[in-house]
């Protein structure tokens, strides 16, 4: 929904065209946000129904907005230098706030865009760690309410082509090495043998530089005969993701890296234990033997061994798939998120 940017206290900026995960965070959080503040995003290919402003609006706005400053909130490299021109350059009165989510050491050039920020926020106490200056951290969180568990999933299943029976596990996400696909994959291939009921599912994108690696998935499942139990299914849409994590009965996060990774929330969220990696946030967000457990990035022989051992053990999985949902009602909340960063906002138009 377009905006009238002489209106808005707050701008966060979504200065690129492909989707990606900050993209995700933006378009979830600013109309959830805009029902308790006046904020807009702005940039290319943003959704209808997402409060909006033209970019060329930002540049001819006021210099001051509705209450002396507005809040530009600035989650990539291009949009600090954005809302850095737009305040030195322009004479806007802005206050600059950064969001990071990484987890290595930043450029010098990256460095210096944060030291001029007035606030900057890190998604978790691993991120704070690189930035070098004072930060808050606010988790990611999700919409609970679409993430919930159902209240049928033997109809589910069915409804969506899956083994009605047995033991669904899931890798879900962009198919790349980066994700450890392949480790989910060899993981598999070792454990379902000793598990007739068990059924693997990779589900998710492949871009044109990755088919290869996808083939080469597809090829190892064959040569071990598991055409039938490791499924490889087509990216769906991201409204239609709460089923799918629904009608499963464990999850997998086997990447090599991440920045956050919201996976195991809304996988958590619907009542589904997680196995993960000790990358992103995801030490921050598996609670070890209570929701799921940890696991060395890249190591299919832990892996392997961690699937087999809750797949052994049914009444732990159940333990665990009931710690999840509560969990991340109590921590993860996307309302809880959208709060903490609003009230940074207003400090900073009272400032």
């Amino acid at each position: 929904m377009k905006k009238t940017v002489a209106t808005l206290d707050v701008i966060a900026p979504n200065l690129k065209k492909r989707v990606s995960g900050v993209t995700s965070t933006i378009m979830r959080l600013v109309p959830l946000q805009a029902r308790s503040i006046a904020i807009a995003t702005t940039g290319p290919a943003i959704p209808a129904d997402v409060p909006h402003v033209p970019l060329g609006d930002v540049v001819t706005m006021s210099r001051r907005g509705p209450h002396g400053r507005r809040v530009w909130h600035a989650r990539r490299n291009n949009e600090m230098l954005a809302g850095l021109a737009l305040k030195y350059l322009l004479g806007k009165k802005l206050a600059l706030v950064f969001t990071s989510a990484s987890q290595r050491e930043h450029s010098g050039y990256t460095r210096w865009l944060i030291r001029q920020m007035d606030e900057v926020v890190a998604v978790s106490t691993r991120s704070a760690q690189y930035l070098q200056r004072p930060s808050t951290v606010i988790y990611h969180g999700i919409d609970t309410d679409t993430f919930a568990p159902t209240a049928d999933k033997a109809a589910l299943r069915r409804a969506l082509g899956l083994p009605v029976d047995g033991r669904l596990i899931g890798c879900y996400g962009r198919v790349r090495a980066q994700k450890g696909v392949d480790v989910f994959v060899d993981a598999m291939i070792a454990t379902l043998p000793a598990h007739p009921d068990a059924h693997g599912i990779v589900m998710g994108g492949t871009t044109a530089q990755h088919q290869d690696f996808l083939a080469a998935q597809q090829a190892k499942v064959a040569a071990a005969g598991l055409q039938g139990r490791i499924h490889f299914l087509p990216e769906v849409q991201p409204l239609d993701m709460p089923r799918w994590f629904q009608a499963l009965d464990l999850y997998i996060a086997p990447q090599r890296w991440e920045g956050f990774g919201l996976t195991p929330l809304e996988s958590m969220a619907c009542g589904v234990p997680v196995i993960a990696t000790r990358v992103g946030a995801f030490e921050e967000l598996i609670l070890p033997d209570v929701t799921g457990r940890l696991v060395t990035p890249g190591d299919i022989p832990e892996m392997t061994a961690e699937i087999a051992a809750i797949l052994d053990d049914p009444a732990k999985l159940l333990r665990w798939s009931a710690a999840c949902r509560p969990h991340v009602l109590d921590h993860f909340r996307i309302e809880t998120e959208a709060e903490k960063l609003i009230a940074i906002y207003r400090r900073l138009l009272d400032a």
